[in-house]
């Protein structure tokens, strides 16, 4: 082997992913204390309303798992933390995509009446005034979205892929992105199908695309359209 040779084999980039399942098992595992953390600095903060106060959890929760997620791939791998998450937007059929969220949210929202599926009343009772509503559109149509894109469709979807192949991954991460949401609606089954089948055609969306921003511009666009539908619905 020439010097060249050992030379382009050092600068060739990590083949995505490069982590493991052992990466997996810390992230799971900084779950919990994140959970703390945010409890303990939320005694700290004021809130306006309930509303506003979960929202501000949510945030600083997610914020911590990802600051995780950061150390795994940064600092453990030394790595570029957003482009090894696949958030790149030079994908095509980007006009397709933007319609694909409103879409996705009318035709599941279609089975959800077929299956008789309950309301959402943990987020009706906490959006009881205009702060809490703008706070909750924010985070639920663009902050929650992004965080979950990266993490289940940037962080695991391409470790499950590499080692189950392309549709056992996708359905696999749908699975727990769906159950995640399962306290919010009362662990309506209903409700828990209608988000997993959301998250195969993110997961869809991520593989065919090979971006993590295309699926979270679906997923931001699906979320939208649910909390504008809601907005016109109680006429807020």
């Amino acid at each position: 082997m020439t010097p060249s040779d050992s030379l382009s084999r050092i600068e060739e980039p990590r083949r995505i992913p490069f982590w493991g399942y052992e990466d997996l098992a810390l992230l799971l595992g900084a779950v919990i204390p994140s959970l703390a953390v945010a409890s303990l600095l939320m005694r700290i903060f004021k809130f306006t309303s309930a509303g506003i106060r979960t929202v501000a959890f949510e945030c600083l929760f997610y914020a911590l798992l990802l600051g995780a997620m950061y150390l795994l791939i940064s600092w453990r791998y030394g790595e570029g933390f957003w482009r090894s998450l696949g958030w790149t937007f030079a994908f095509r059929w980007a006009w397709a995509l933007i319609l694909a969220g409103p879409l996705l949210a009318i035709g599941l929202s279609s089975l959800g009446v077929a299956l008789h599926a309950p309301p959402e009343p943990v987020i009706q009772d906490l959006m009881t005034d205009r702060a809490s509503r703008v706070a909750f559109i924010i985070f639920g149509a663009l902050i929650g979205p992004v965080f979950e894109e990266l993490t289940f469709r940037g962080f695991v979807l391409p470790l499950l892929a590499k080692s189950m192949g392309e549709w056992p991954g996708i359905l696999l991460t749908a699975l727990p992105f769906a159950l995640l949401h399962g306290p919010q609606y009362n662990w309506s089954w209903q409700i828990i199908l209608i988000v997993g089948l959301a998250g195969v055609l993110f997961g869809y969306t991520r593989c065919k695309t090979g971006s993590t921003a295309a699926a979270a511009l679906v997923h931001v666009g699906y979320n939208g359209t649910l909390f504008a539908a809601f907005l016109v619905q109680k006429g807020m």
